[in-house]
């Protein structure tokens, strides 16, 4: 890593459930306060459910969000994200969302989060789930909290 690199904030991608529970939100919006508290910039779908959470908890706490949207207009973003980008790729876009992060947090989830996990995995992202995995026998870290997986995705991101 260069001086410039370590001097640039970590950037963690969030990754969940577009449809989140009360769980997933609150954890997600914990999340996402957490990072920005430590300086980190967010990277989501920039859309609804747990990219919600996560750009509102750390928009609430001061940070950056990142939304990489898959339509042609930045208008799909929510409230929080502070930077839009629209992409018109649709899903194919899942692939930005994880390239964009050094780290990547998984939220809950599905098919979509599932093929995100596989796409940062692939690329060579680590990868940390936090609550309930979109597919049992990932073998992934766990960290058992929003606090932990923040440091955790901040000391993923920096190696």
């Amino acid at each position: 890593m260069t001086s410039a690199e370590a001097e640039r904030p970590a950037r963690v991608a969030v990754i969940g459930a577009a449809d989140a529970d009360d769980d997933e939100y609150s954890v997600a919006l914990a999340l996402g306060s957490a990072l920005a508290e430590r300086g980190a910039i967010v990277v989501c779908g920039g859309r609804g459910g747990v990219m919600e959470a996560v750009s509102r908890g750390a928009h609430d706490a001061g940070g950056i969000v990142v939304g990489i949207l898959p339509g042609r207009e930045e208008a799909g973003a929510n409230e929080w994200v502070t930077i839009p980008l629209a992409t018109g790729m649709g899903e194919a876009r899942n692939a930005l969302v994880v390239r964009g992060g050094q780290a990547v947090v998984s939220v809950g989830g599905g098919w979509g989060t599932l093929s995100e996990i596989a796409l940062a995995r692939k690329m060579g992202r680590p990868v940390a789930t936090l609550g309930r995995p979109p597919a049992a026998g990932l073998d992934l870290p766990a960290p058992p909290d929003a606090e932990s997986a923040a440091e955790w995705a901040i000391a993923a991101a920096r190696v």
